[in-house]
């Protein structure tokens, strides 16, 4: 039976990379007609210019000077937006084009710099994305009039929502969520659980809009995330409104005796008009682990339901990926282990594979350029690329070890409780988290959360130690994110033809650079905004909700036998990591048996389940414009208008983000930094 990417390539008549999609030439140097993009590799392949100068010099003023620049932006704003009611995320995209502009007129004004391309410049952004470069076709030098129009929109689209987004931050913030249930009666709980999401913790949001594009495109703007994720998003929210709405209203774990959106433990005298919030400080020792006798006189604490479903879906969501990935992408997965083989391993533990000054680690051989020149499955961007040298085992071994160090000095110097066996531990199963959930964000753009996951293993590993169950989620959920960013950056600097060493340098960088930043923005947030950041709803402006979740969940399974161990209270958390094998079997099979029924392989059931709990927290009354706004783009303009979706989809979400984002900065300087003096 046909494989899901031999179907795909009957469907086309063609494999992806010989795809056409434009003919013909407008003045734009764009086709006249364009025919629908219909896979990911159509935009990839036919859109980005494939074109490149090896001659140009990367390593200049101007590459370190914005580089540094956008990441002191990209960092410091991140940290912020970690505090906000709801998660957001700095746009690259927007960081890319104002990266590309900034070039431009440091090329006029600083005659000797040499002019690099914009990819080279892009890459000290924080993250960016693979597509970066659909507004402007290719080099500085090519097509100089239709680069200028297409910048000329994006700066009406970036200050239209720099003057817009006034409103929403600062003068009307109403306008984050509008919803005409609630205004129709602001009294009934019933419609302000389903219905409400202007405030954190609030409601799910259900048909409520929102004008703020900072919470619209908080995970990303819904112009650029491919269609079938957004579908399978969009399956998974309307499933977590039904099943939040059930659990609440069903009393299921005394749901009705605490908030319905919440991410704090409480204790068992708490119900419908007083929560009592447990006082996970009250059941720990000096050295930061759990006194039984002291847990035993609190009780078990309790944790909003909507909270336990969001952990038995993602827990889910986490075991069908494994499946998901064996069933659909099984070469994808045999091609990621392709190095575990004893000729490389025989080679790794070879003291001459690490002097690169005597060798030609990273260098090609002119046979193998040819080879990979002359292979038609190669993606046209990586055949560009066969002529830089590759960056030599050495540089990510030494990167390696100085990190290893750093955090194996920080457990004992930060008294972690973490012993240094655990960081081991954690570097294991972070080398297998890397290879599926890595290829999962890689196919699908969908960023699998495995935090909760990480403090489930830190709590059998390390029972009773809720600050060691922190620094090993560390060790495996920050670590695998980052891993996730380092990939991510190197598929960019593959499409836009930047050289692997320059790559790497700008990335280590960029790293520490960025950390730095972050700790200082860390440090001065808690520092003045404590008080809100411990309260359930917080506020408009500032919620520690993510911070809560993290200390709760560490509490929490700290005690893992006592509340989601088989017998327990809340034993379906664990149970449903079985469920989460199991689930993406039927849809497998029926997907062989009807091979031509499209649904059944369109289906991604690791999506579907973490979104049927994405609504636990935050700002929920973006969640259907975001839809609203993906389904216009990546479905209306991609498939009946391809042309304007070539030209404009990307520009307008940069300028869109850019805007946005950079209003927010100016009004948190200008209004919030005079209230903390």
């Amino acid at each position: 039976m046909d494989s899901p990417r031999e179907t795909a390539k009957d469907k086309l008549g063609e494999t992806p990379y010989e795809t056409e999609v434009s003919s013909g030439s407008d003045e734009e140097g764009r086709g006249g007609e364009v025919n629908a993009l219909e896979t990911a590799e159509d935009i990839v392949t036919a859109v980005i210019n494939v074109e490149d100068d090896p001659s140009l010099n990367p390593w200049t003023f101007r590459m370190f000077f914005i580089g540094l620049g956008l990441s002191a932006f990209g960092a410091v704003l991140q940290e912020i937006f970690y505090f906000k009611p709801q998660v957001i995320y700095v746009s690259v995209m927007f960081l890319t084009v104002i990266a590309y502009v900034i070039g431009e007129f440091m090329a006029i004004v600083i005659q000797a710099v040499i002019m690099a391309s914009a990819a080279a410049v892009s890459a000290l952004s924080t993250e960016a994305l693979a597509a970066q470069k659909l507004w402007y076709g290719g080099y500085p030098s090519q097509a100089a009039a239709t680069n200028k129009k297409r910048m000329k929109v994006f700066w009406i689209i970036f200050f239209a929502l720099l003057i817009w987004e006034l409103l929403p931050e600062y003068i009307f913030p109403l306008l984050i969520g509008v919803s005409i249930f609630c205004l129709a009666d602001q009294h009934n709980l019933v419609f302000t659980n389903l219905f409400g999401g202007a405030n954190g913790n609030e409601g799910v949001g259900f048909l409520s809009f929102s004008f703020d594009w900072n919470y619209v495109a908080g995970f990303g703007s819904p112009l650029w995330m491919p269609l079938q994720t957004l579908v399978n998003s969009f399956i998974g929210t309307l499933g977590c409104i039904v099943l939040f709405m059930a659990v609440y209203y069903g009393n299921i774990w005394r749901a009705q005796d605490f908030p319905f959106l919440s991410q704090e433990l409480f204790n068992g005298d708490s119900n419908f008009t007083y929560y009592d919030t447990f006082n996970g400080s009250a059941v720990l020792n000096d050295d930061f682990t759990v006194n039984e006798e002291a847990l035993e006189a609190a009780g078990i604490p309790y944790m909003a339901s909507t909270y336990i479903v969001y952990l038995i879906t993602s827990n889910m969501g986490f075991t069908a990926n494994f499946v998901h990935m064996f069933l659909w992408n099984y070469e994808d997965v045999k091609a990621g282990w392709a190095w575990a083989n004893k000729a490389t391993l025989k080679k790794f533990l070879t003291l001459s594979h690490y002097m690169f000054w005597k060798g030609s680690d990273g260098k090609r051989t002119e046979e193998e350029k040819q080879a990979l020149r002359n292979d038609p499955n190669i993606d046209p961007h990586y055949r560009v690329m066969v002529d830089y040298d590759e960056v030599p085992d050495l540089w990510y071994f030494l990167a390696f070890l100085a990190s290893f160090i750093t955090s194996m000095v920080c457990l004992y110097a930060m008294k972690s409780t973490l012993p240094w066996w655990g960081l081991i531990v954690a570097m294991l199963f972070l080398i297998v988290f890397m290879l599926f959930f890595g290829a999962q964000y890689a196919i699908t753009g969908f960023q699998f959360n495995i935090e909760p996951i990480a403090q489930t293993l830190a709590g059998y590993l390390f029972p009773g130690a809720p600050l060691a169950n922190m620094y090993f989620t560390t060790f495996t959920f920050n670590a695998l994110q980052q891993g996730q960013y380092l990939l991510r950056d190197l598929k960019l600097a593959q499409q836009n033809k930047l050289s692997p060493k320059v790559t790497y340098t700008t990335q280590i960088i960029g790293c520490i650079f960025g950390a730095c930043l972050n700790y200082v923005m860390m440090f001065t947030i808690v520092k003045n905004q404590t008080p809100n950041l411990l309260t359930i709803e917080g506020t408009p402006i500032w919620s520690g909700a993510n911070v809560q979740s993290f200390n709760s969940l560490a509490i929490a399974w700290s005690i893992a036998p006592k509340m989601f161990s088989i017998g327990a209270r809340y034993q379906w958390v664990t149970i449903s990591y079985l469920l989460g094998f199991l689930v993406p079997f039927p849809f497998w099979i029926m997907a062989r048996y009807f091979p031509h029924q499209r649904v059944w392989s369109y289906l991604n059931l690791s999506i579907i389940l973490w979104y049927f709990g994405y609504l636990c927290v935050g700002i929920n009354s973006s969640v259907f414009m975001y839809y609203y706004i993906g389904a216009f783009g990546q479905f209306y303009l991609r498939k009946y208008r391809p042309k304007y979706f070539v030209k404009w989809n990307y520009l307008v979400s940069a300028g869109l983000d850019g805007g946005t984002q950079v209003m927010f900065v100016l009004t948190y300087f200008c209004c919030c930094w005079r209230k903390w003096r």
